[in-house]
Order: structure tokens, then sequence, then C-alpha cells
């Protein structure tokens, strides 16, 4: 088995004819894209390294990576999705929503609306699907309370809505939520938001073990660990003064003024004792979003 890397701008006469092919296409954020697996200059992540497991020998896989950091739902509809449909995808990575979570115009309807056009579209045109449900960004950063239970309200809605529709389109779920990233550090990278090098072939063992259970054809399963060490601590440290650095601060301009905003609000409600309530509202709106669905 080998993999063909078809970027979003490879030419069609390029491609190998389509007997040949499995086409595999990831779409999502910077935890598909594979920030926190580094391989040269350049990010690998638990879909290249699924990619490379997926036909048996004898088969080539097309995989096209569209992930970015910073995509939330609505991107994948508007931007990935129509790249991701020209390339008549027969399995389709659809892991995004953590970066909804983060931002202050968070919209459960809205989130579950794009979500299942996305799904529905590569579904409709005959892809399997792959979803996963994922951890709350305050449990793996540690924040404080204030900060970390209004985060992770948000994220349980995003996963109850990614649960709903995969039944809904019948896709191949992962609990990406309940692997031991707190436990196990080093499945996390310096940025403790991100896989490892480790943390990402987790992810595609797991994958690779779901689509064996569901009786698709495989080749063999991906390493426990990756083959080339993993980067030392200076280079984990120079990655965050540098790329790290910039990652956070384009996203402060919306994210900080938001998390502070939800801080304030979580403390009142905290000292009101009302944060239940906050709790029920959130779950309560993720049931209508789905029920609007029909």
């Amino acid at each position: 088995m080998s993999v063909l890397d078809a970027g979003p701008d490879r030419a069609a006469e390029d491609r190998p004819t389509a007997g040949e092919l499995l086409r595999f296409v990831a779409l999502g954020d910077s935890l598909t894209e594979g920030i926190g697996d580094q391989v040269g200059e350049r990010w690998r992540g638990w879909a290249a390294v699924l990619a490379e497991s997926l036909a048996p020998e004898g088969r080539t896989v097309e995989f096209t990576n569209l992930a970015y950091s910073g995509a939330q739902t609505a991107d994948l509809t508007t931007r990935q999705l129509p790249v991701a449909l020209s390339r008549r995808p027969q399995l389709a990575a659809v892991l995004v929503g953590g970066n909804d979570t983060l931002r202050g115009g968070f919209d459960i309807r809205r989130t579950t609306l794009e979500l299942d056009a996305t799904l529905g579209e590569l579904s409709g045109h005959g892809a399997v699907l792959l979803t996963a449900c994922l951890p709350d960004p305050g449990t793996l950063l540690r924040l404080p309370a204030p900060l970390a239970r209004p985060l992770a309200r948000r994220m349980r809605a995003v996963n109850t809505v990614v649960h709903a529709l995969t039944a809904r389109h019948r896709a191949v779920h992962l609990h990406i939520a309940r692997l031991p990233w707190c436990d196990q550090r080093r499945l996390l990278s310096v940025d403790r938001l991100h896989p490892s090098a480790e943390g990402h072939h987790l992810i595609a063992r797991r994958f690779h073990e779901l689509l064996g259970t569901a009786g698709h054809p495989l080749g063999p399963p991906p390493a426990v660990e990756p083959a080339e060490p993993p980067p030392g601590r200076t280079a984990d440290l120079w990655w965050m003064a540098t790329r790290g650095t910039r990652w956070v601060a384009a996203r402060s301009t919306d994210l900080l003024p938001g998390l502070l905003a939800l801080a304030a609000v979580e403390g009142a409600a905290r000292l009101r004792g009302s944060s239940g309530r906050h709790d029920e509202q959130m779950a309560r709106a993720a049931a209508q979003a789905l029920a609007s669905l029909g």
C-alpha cells in the first residue's frame, strides 16, 4: 500500500485512476492539521498516520488534508467541504467544534446546523464518515474553575450534538475525550492543548481499530509510537516561543475577551448558586438544536 498526498491544489489528471484508489479526505482544525506532531518542517498528524494504514498491500490511498488551525464548523461548510467533495472521497474525517467553544459568539444551534450540513453532504456522496467527541480545552489546560466550567459546558453541548449526528449519518465514532490525556502527560504536546506525536499515533490506532471492527479492509495498524524520536525539551520550548506564541496571539483578540466575559458570568453565577441552571440551559439548547433538524 502506498499513500499519495493529494493536496488541495493537486491537478485531477495527476492522480491515479479511481479503481486503484482509496480516497481519504480530512476536514477540521489544528487537531487534524497535525499540530504537535512535527516531522521536519511540517505537521503530520493522526490523519496522515491513519492514511498509511488504511489499505491492504497493492492499493493506493489518496490522502487530502484540508484541516487548518482555527477552523470552526462554519469554515468546514464554506471552505473545506467544496474541495472535499471535488475529491469524491470514500472516507472522510470530520473533527471540529473545539474552536467554536472558544469564541465569544458561540451558538450551539449554528454549530449543529453547520456540522449536519457537512456530514450530510459527505455521506450523501457516498463517503464513510469518521467523527469524534473532543476533550474540553479547560481540562487540558487546567484552567481555574471560572474559566474551565463554562468551556466544559460548551464542549459537552458540542459533543452531545456530535454523538447525535454520528448516529444520524452512520459515522464511525471515536471517544477522543475519553483517552487518558491528563493521566499520561506524554500524550500532549508542549502547549497542553494538542496531542504529541505519540498522542496523534494513539488517535490513528483507535480509528484503525474501529474501522477494522466495522469490517473495512485495512493494512497493518499504525505503530504504537512514532518511528522518529519526539522533539526534545529545547525544541518544544523553541516552538512555543516562536510559532506557539503566534498561534495564541492570533486568537487573543477574540478569545481572551470572550474567556474573561465567560469567567465574569460564571463567577457571578457561582455566587448566586445558579451554575447548575446554566448547565441545564446549555443542554436544553443542544437538544433544541438537534430537534430542529427533524
